[in-house]
């Protein structure tokens, strides 16, 4: 892996829309330049009213938090669409609890900062906001909305909502320092993963906790061994909108919490991970379409099966994965 040197340019006060670690994987991928012009453009600091009325009428949001010590994961809250409310552009109000199982329920506490990732899966629509809890009671609420911005609808597999069918849960929950059969099994027929991340706010933005969606073909999450038996996971980065927002806090704090939910099932698969970056070489020319690699090192995983209580139909691929080959 070629490392990247934070000593160079760059490295200044952060701008309107990005922290040192965007701006350095801006100037890394040569759109430094650029995105400091469209940053301050497309990010705000409030919500424009077609996001207020697009979260208002999911079914679920996914959210990004900190736990105790810093290391990011990610949840799903799930409720019947309108469970999401806006009162005013600079708040959100979610009225649902952690499903059974997530391991972050402990971080919804007020003032802890969070990302939030609306995905509308049969319209490939998506918006993500970045906040602080406000308040909460455990069952709902507010967040302060701090940055809010629309991304592109790249490599989202359309699906359309299907009946639940009668949950499982509670089943037993799995934990485990290695990757079991059922767990590897969820990772090899993914085509969508949600990814978490964080920077300390006081020193690196104003933004402390971010989620973010990752889609491919099934296969795109290459499974591996570590020198010391730990799993691995690969993951090729395609060209995206530029932001860099989640390998940026990876070059700040390279650790993030992978979901990955099982649509037909309802199995939720959640992964604590030290994450490095991979830039360039022979390893990144294997995986067509890639312009970088994301090497994602397991620390712990937990199988909630059957906790999600919503289900999918098929899926129906992103045309922009034509350009990307296949996988197996």
């Amino acid at each position: 892996m070629k490392e990247f040197n934070f000593s160079g340019a760059g490295q200044g006060a952060p701008d309107a829309a990005f922290h040192h670690g965007e701006m350095a994987a801006q100037e890394r991928a040569g759109m430094r330049e650029k995105m400091a012009g469209i940053g301050p453009k497309v990010i705000r600091n409030f919500m424009p009213e077609q996001h207020r009325e697009f979260f208002a009428q999911l079914p679920f949001i996914v959210v990004g938090t900190q736990d105790a010590v810093g290391l990011p994961q990610a949840s799903i809250l799930v409720g019947n669409p309108g469970f999401v409310t806006s009162p005013d552009e600079r708040r959100l109000q979610i009225h649902a609890a952690p499903l059974p199982g997530d391991p972050a329920a402990v971080n919804f506490h007020a003032g802890a900062p969070v990302g939030l990732l609306g995905i509308e899966p049969h319209t490939r629509r998506r918006n993500r906001a970045n906040g602080v809890i406000g308040a909460t009671d455990g069952q709902a609420m507010e967040i302060d909305i701090l940055q809010s911005f629309g991304n592109c609808p790249k490599y989202i597999q359309a699906r359309v909502a299907a009946p639940a069918r009668p949950a499982d849960y509670p089943a037993p929950v799995i934990e485990a320092g290695l990757l079991n059969a059922a767990m590897r099994a969820l990772i090899a027929k993914a085509d969508t993963f949600f990814i978490a991340t964080a920077v300390n706010s006081e020193t690196q933005g104003r933004h402390g906790a971010d989620v973010s969606h990752r889609g491919g073909k099934p296969g795109f999450v290459r499974l591996g061994k570590d020198a010391q038996g730990a799993d691995t996971l690969t993951v090729p980065d395609f060209i995206g909108n530029s932001f860099f927002n989640t390998i940026g806090n990876l070059l700040v704090h390279p650790y993030a919490g992978l979901l990955f939910p099982d649509f037909e099932r309802g199995d939720l698969l959640y992964l604590a991970v030290h994450a490095e970056i991979i830039w360039e070489g022979e390893e990144v020319a294997t995986y067509a379409g890639a312009q970088r690699l994301l090497r994602l090192t397991l620390r712990h995983a937990r199988l909630t099966p059957a906790a999600l209580p919503l289900r999918w139909g098929p899926a129906e691929q992103s045309p922009f994965l034509n350009a990307t080959g296949g996988w197996h």
